[in-house]
């Protein structure tokens, strides 16, 4: 059930599911060769996890983009981060401050054979890295979480070139946080994690084109 359940999350993650897409249950138990006892417990969990909705006598659909609740997921994340690396300050290590700012050396060299997705995995690395200085597992798989739900939206900005200022961002909170300058920290990544109403707007619509351009094989 664990392989068909992280399967369907990353169909749903890169929205190879269309919002508004009823679930073939029937197909999906052949592909995977399941019954439908385990398959039906995947796609519960992730109705549970917020990629999938349920309704009784129609079954379950990928949801749609909503910009309230990607907005909310945006603040909801912006808020976590900043706490995080209050607590990263308070704990992180030199060696641990020193593995991330290794892995930002190879993260922004630049790569014509990444992918933006690539991209947008590694941009999660650095902060998801950042937030485990906290120490605090709990807090760091409920980013984990809220990353997996806006990934989408993500790779929209990434492909509008915002890499370059993002790279050069990600430095300076770290660098704050090594300088154990939690308020600086904070306020960087509260300017970093730019959640505006108005960028979700513009990201949703030029993602739902995407999504339908590349269905209909034109992209």
């Amino acid at each position: 059930m664990e392989r068909v359940y992280e399967e369907l999350r990353e169909q749903a993650i890169r929205f190879d599911l269309l919002p508004g897409d009823r679930i073939n249950e029937v197909e999906l138990s052949k592909r995977f060769g399941v019954s439908r006892t385990p398959l039906r417990e995947a796609l519960n969990r992730l109705v549970a996890d917020g990629f999938l909705t349920f309704t009784a006598g129609k079954g379950f659909f990928r949801r749609n983009l909503e910009v309230k609740e990607v907005f909310d997921l945006y603040e909801m994340r912006q808020r976590l981060e900043m706490m995080l690396a209050e607590l990263a300050v308070e704990r992180a290590s030199p060696e641990a401050i020193e593995e991330i700012r290794g892995f930002l050396e190879i993260s922004r060299r630049e790569d014509p054979t990444r992918s933006v997705y690539d991209l947008v995995r590694l941009d999660e690395g650095f902060h998801e890295r950042l937030a485990a200085l906290s120490g605090n597992v709990e807090m760091l798989n409920v980013l984990k979480d809220i990353n997996a739900r806006i990934r989408f939206v993500r790779w929209v900005n990434m492909e509008r070139g915002r890499r370059t200022r993002t790279q050069g961002e990600h430095l300076e909170i770290l660098e704050a946080v090594a300088a154990g300058d939690a308020g600086r920290a904070r306020d960087l990544l509260q300017t970093h994690i730019d959640g505006r109403l108005e960028q979700i707007t513009e990201a949703i619509r030029d993602g739902y084109a995407m999504i339908y351009m590349r269905r209909s094989g034109q992209g």
